[in-house]
């Protein structure tokens, strides 16, 4: 058993007094803050969001505010993703890569006014990479972290807990589009999204001081439908097939690879970051693909701190980037970043802390 010790380094939700309240029992770092793992009994978290209703404090998708007459402009070079159509109150999920193609971060583009926008990040500093770009483009544009902390509520009844807090209007929400609005004066932007598959939206708090008043809004209306606390669950996204960038792929991986090229449009502007090598990329072919791994073993046996090589005939061809136990499967399953000479269906090797375990390679989703 540990703590995390306060540091100015490390910053704590809006909901972290909430989540206390609620039994937090683990926690991990991303993007410098605290983000709830768990509340005491996986299973049971796992279940409510499958069957039911779960809430989660996912502030630490942080945003990174563009703003100004080169704000669209910005995004675009950033983006390789054509972003012409885009309109005020859509989002679009948009991966970002540096200028040699690979991966550096996977975030949800909402495009808020015509000069203003979020990336809405995964685990890595997008600020710096922005204001660099701009500053190296001479764009007219201000970039900041704005003041907004994302609360999800994920599963089959979330869309239910949602209009009964907001108004049946929000069943019309496209996914990944978005409206600014309020609730008992708490200004938010909600959104249909979230890191699961399940259904479910994101509700963007814009003012870090009413945390805790929002979180019990949405404990209050879920009560009906038998709401609890949670958070993104490695068991339900791997089945699902989601990936998650800077977990799932490296400093050498690219969109292609894990099964990101349909978000990724060649014809955009030549001054996209990444995008000559994502074109040459694309003509070539990628060396990797992702796979599902279901491994041989009756207990559950995640995966430590860093990849476990994959081998086939003694040869390795690549590296498991996850594994856990999945609760529908009854089985542990992960993904492999692997060499495109190996198929679904090919048994291979895994070289675990354990010793050598069997698995064998299918497509993805697993469900």
């Amino acid at each position: 058993m540990f703590t995390i010790s306060p540091t100015a380094r490390l910053r704590p939700s809006p909901f972290f007094d909430a989540t206390i309240s609620e039994g937090l029992a683990a926690a991990t770092v991303y993007n410098r803050m605290i983000m709830p793992a768990h509340f005491g009994d996986r299973e049971a978290e796992y279940w409510r969001l499958i069957n039911g209703v779960s809430m989660w404090d996912v502030a630490v998708e942080r945003q990174v505010q563009l703003v100004g007459k080169d704000a669209g402009r910005l995004a675009q070079i950033l983006c390789p993703r054509n972003l012409a159509t885009a309109a005020v109150g859509q989002g679009k999920y948009a991966p970002l890569c540096n200028h040699r193609g690979m991966l550096i971060n996977d975030p949800i583009l909402l495009k808020l006014d015509e000069d203003r926008y979020w990336f809405s990040i995964a685990d890595s500093d997008i600020w710096f990479w922005a204001k660099a770009i701009a500053a190296e483009r001479g764009l007219d544009v201000d970039i900041s972290e704005p003041d907004v902390s994302p609360l999800a509520v994920q599963g089959p009844k979330a869309e239910d807990v949602i209009a009964s807090i907001f108004g049946d209007w929000v069943r019309s929400i496209k996914y990944f589009w978005f409206r600014e609005t309020d609730i008992d004066g708490i200004p938010v932007a909600l959104q249909r999204s979230g890191w699961s598959k399940q259904g479910g939206f994101e509700i963007y708090l814009k003012d870090a001081s009413r945390g805790t008043d929002l979180w019990n809004i949405v404990k209050e209306a879920g009560k009906p439908f038998d709401i609890g606390p949670g958070s993104p669950m490695t068991p339900e996204r791997t089945e699902s097939g989601l990936v998650s960038c800077g977990g799932d792929t490296d400093d050498n991986t690219n969109p292609f690879e894990v099964r990101l090229g349909k978000y990724i449009d060649l014809d955009v502007p030549d001054n996209t970051i990444g995008i000559g090598a994502l074109r040459r990329i694309a003509a070539d072919g990628p060396k990797r693909h992702q796979l599902g791994l279901k491994l041989e073993g009756g207990s559950p046996a995640p995966l430590d701190f860093a990849w476990e090589p994959i081998y086939r005939n003694g040869e390795k061809v690549g590296d498991m980037t996850n594994c856990v136990w999945s609760f529908r499967l009854k089985q542990n399953i992960g993904y492999a970043l692997i060499s495109c000479d190996c198929a679904a269906g090919d048994t291979v090797e895994l070289k675990r802390k354990t010793g050598i375990v069997r698995a064998s390679l299918c497509e993805l989703p697993f469900v």
